[in-house]
């Protein structure tokens, strides 16, 4: 077995009802919290009032701000100014992973006093990030990015010179991720769809990543499993709705803990720029490609790596999602890309071009998406391959 390291992760709590002992959690922390919300979904629920009327109980004094979309710069850099001098003892970050993205970058802003663009990798100066950061404490409302388990909070600008980096430190990382199957209940389909994808192909990434070992491979097997029995259904609306929703919680938490610990591949290298360059929203890029670049780093490994392990892994994962043997291989990796289409399809996901992407514009694609995902991709692809998934997806 090779040898690997396993950095820092939140302390766990999952299982439906642990939202329950988000009020307690906080109140260890000291009496002032910042709440970090999406703009409507859990606000408008039950959820909002028990956890206010508990904070008030145990004599917790908030404050409360909203993300109604992915956080760029400025809006981190506008709210840690707007609450410079609140002393918070603890920020709690609650919805899907633009609020948590930005529930992690203020908290590590809030003591520090300067702009995220100083530590934005690959944009500014990028000075070492040494903290202090507030206790940041993550709950997770939706099932795809994983972020409650990542040092590393996402910060978009979106347009002609737009760009998408990473604030990342292991002082980021949760003290505590909480997550509550429950709250997925008022996720609406879309939601469902993207962000279940997107936690499928973090999944898949990370067990092909150059940088995989047996500690995140047992790990995205078996949210591979969870995933396959429940992104569909819960998406239909069809069995066991509470049981579909725990296990897609479960394989998004498993996704963040692996993509935290080896990294991605070519489908989160292209998902950089196209956020950056359209509106595109990061689970739709992540399940609209994923089928397309399976199919690319496949054809690629066979052409010009055919010893590659990331073969027998593609191979594995094929008769996980298929839930068949194969004997020929080659049969294995055309059904794993048929089955990952068929998802994509059923699961409604557009294509690139409907959110503005011309022909026009693939080169400029092309030439921004070789960040730190595709450094982890199982094979370098060239331009010409990458250009196939986003022909085969336009």
């Amino acid at each position: 077995m090779t040898a690997f390291s396993i950095a820092r992760l939140p302390r766990i709590e999952f299982g439906a009802g642990t939202l329950q002992k988000l009020p307690d959690i906080i109140a260890s922390y000291g009496a002032r919290v910042l709440l970090v919300t999406g703009a409507r979904s859990f606000i408008n629920t039950p959820h909002w009032q028990f956890l206010i009327d508990q904070l008030e109980h145990r004599s917790v004094t908030w404050r409360h701000c909203t993300v109604a979309e992915e956080p760029s710069p400025a809006l981190i850099d506008e709210l840690v100014k707007a609450h410079a001098g609140d002393d918070f003892t603890a920020v709690a970050g609650i919805g899907g992973g633009s609020a948590l993205d930005a529930a992690k970058a203020v908290a590590g802003l809030l003591r520090v006093q300067r702009s995220v663009m100083d530590y934005l990798e690959g944009v500014g100066p990028e000075l070492p990030y040494q903290g202090p950061a507030v206790p940041f404490i993550a709950v997770p409302t939706t099932a795809g990015t994983g972020s409650e388990a990542t040092k590393n909070a996402v910060l978009s600008v979106q347009g002609e010179n737009g760009f998408k980096k990473s604030f990342r430190h292991d002082k980021l990382v949760a003290e505590y991720a909480i997550v509550d199957p429950d709250l997925l209940a008022s996720c609406p389909a879309s939601v469902i769809a993207a962000n279940g994808m997107d936690a499928l192909t973090q999944l898949l990434e990370s067990y092909v990543s150059t940088k995989s070992n047996a500690f995140t491979d047992a790990l995205a097997i078996s949210g591979l499993q969870s995933a396959r029995d429940a992104l569909i259904p819960l998406y239909r609306q069809h069995g066991d709705l509470a049981r579909h929703r725990e296990k897609m919680a479960y394989a998004a938490l498993l996704s963040g803990i692996t993509l935290a610990q080896v990294g991605l591949g070519s489908v989160h290298g292209l998902a950089s720029p196209l956020g950056a360059f359209y509106p595109i929203p990061h689970g739709a890029v992540c399940g609209t490609l994923v089928a397309a670049a399976t199919r690319v780093n496949i054809h690629s490994l066979l052409a010009r790596e055919p010893n590659n392990q990331a073969l027998a892994k593609y191979l594995h994962v094929a008769e996980i999602l298929c839930e068949k043997r194969f004997i020929d291989p080659g049969a294995a990796f055309n059904a794993l890309a048929d089955l990952l289409t068929q998802w994509t399809e059923e699961l409604a996901l557009p294509r690139l071009s409907h959110y503005g992407l011309q022909e026009t514009g693939l080169d400029k694609v092309i030439a921004n998406c070789r960040g730190s995902s595709m450094k982890t991709n199982p094979i370098v692809l060239n331009d010409e391959e990458i250009r196939q998934i986003l022909i085969e997806r336009f």
